[in-house]
């Protein structure tokens, strides 16, 4: 019997891979994101793997036991092979020499599944199995996690910390910038164009997960930030003939990639000494986080950030009661 980490046979197409193609052609029809195309592809691949090594390739052979199973492999490390270089094939966990190779985490595993009830319901719609052998099957409970938010004057220092000439630094002020004045991902800003600017409404276009497209309103420090970084340092990186029209550019005109800004951004972080913990996304956290300690109504917030749903959003009311007990403590009269 294989274990879930393998690859799936390159032999003739068994009908669950056939039903996989047709899934991810599918979620493309759909306009999802590359990344989200891919993940879930790497997410079958593995799950398809997993039941060729029980000798199914039909979908209708496919039972609850054989889901509940594939989520109790994912737990347990002896589930996967690693490649000769020591990954697991799908790339997402790596073998450390000390401590063997290690479990999936409770949120990959959740999210593995997610993919796998989202491919057998989609089976189900077309005709291909009877009924969803997942329905019920839960995923791990995550832990309620707080994000990591940033003070005003810290987010302040961070910033101001970028105040380089050279391209480069033009690039990262005003990206940096854009992140925290409009609560963007990292992803949307990356995946911003010339045309979703507009310098005269104050505003972006802005492309969120599922393809949703949101108009958010940009602050003036960060307007500032963009139109220097597009007049005297995008002009500079672009190279030779390339006609890009993304925003935000690498050192070779290329559009700059979420590794690059990672690195950037822990550059930065020891220049001004804020926590070295902190990602883009703790700009975005933070974001949310100060607008609703200024008085913001939380669907204001929903929209802002392109949250689905409330609940995703009512995080930062937990962030922020710190905030309210002090607001509190100032204004009412007995407290």
């Amino acid at each position: 019997m294989r274990s879930v980490g393998e690859a799936v046979s390159t032999g003739p197409s068994s009908e669950i891979e056939q039903a996989i193609t047709s899934f991810v052609r599918g979620l493309i029809a759909a306009d999802y994101s590359a990344r989200t195309v891919e993940a879930s592809t790497c997410d079958l691949r593995q799950f398809a793997a997993f039941l060729a090594g029980r000798g199914m390739e039909q979908t209708g052979d496919i039972g609850r036991v054989d889901v509940t199973d594939y989520a109790a492999a994912l737990a347990d490390p002896a589930g996967f092979t690693p490649t000769a270089g020591g990954e697991v094939n799908d790339g997402a966990r790596r073998e450390s020499p000390k401590r063997g190779l290690q479990p999936y985490s409770r949120a990959t595993v959740a999210r593995k599944l997610s993919v796998v009830r989202s491919f057998l319901r989609f089976c189900e719609e077309n005709g291909l199995i009877e009924s969803s052998p997942a329905a019920g099957v839960g995923s791990p409970k995550l832990p309620r996690r707080l994000p990591q938010v940033l003070s005003p004057e810290q987010v302040s220092t961070l910033l101001e910390a970028m105040g380089g000439t050279k391209p480069l630094d033009l690039r990262d002020r005003a990206l940096f910038e854009l992140v925290y004045s409009s609560g963007l991902r990292c992803q949307e800003a990356l995946d911003l164009r010339l045309r979703d600017l507009s310098f005269e409404s104050c505003e972006i276009r802005a492309k969120g997960k599922g393809r949703k497209v949101r108009i958010i309103p940009v602050g003036e420090v960060a307007l500032r930030a963009l139109e220097r970084y597009l007049q005297e340092g995008r002009t500079r990186l672009i190279t030779g003939a390339t006609q890009e029209d993304h925003v935000f550019l690498s050192r070779t005109g290329r559009p700059l990639s979420s590794s690059d800004v990672r690195r950037r951004l822990a550059r930065h972080l020891a220049r001004a000494g804020v926590p070295s913990g902190t990602s883009p996304h703790t700009l975005r956290h933070s974001f949310a986080t100060h607008l609703l300690e200024g008085g913001a109504d939380l669907r204001v917030i929903q929209e802002l950030l392109g949250h689905s749903s409330l609940r995703t959003t009512q995080v930062y009311a937990h962030v922020s009661a710190g905030h309210l007990r002090k607001t509190y403590r100032r204004a009412h009269p007995r407290a």
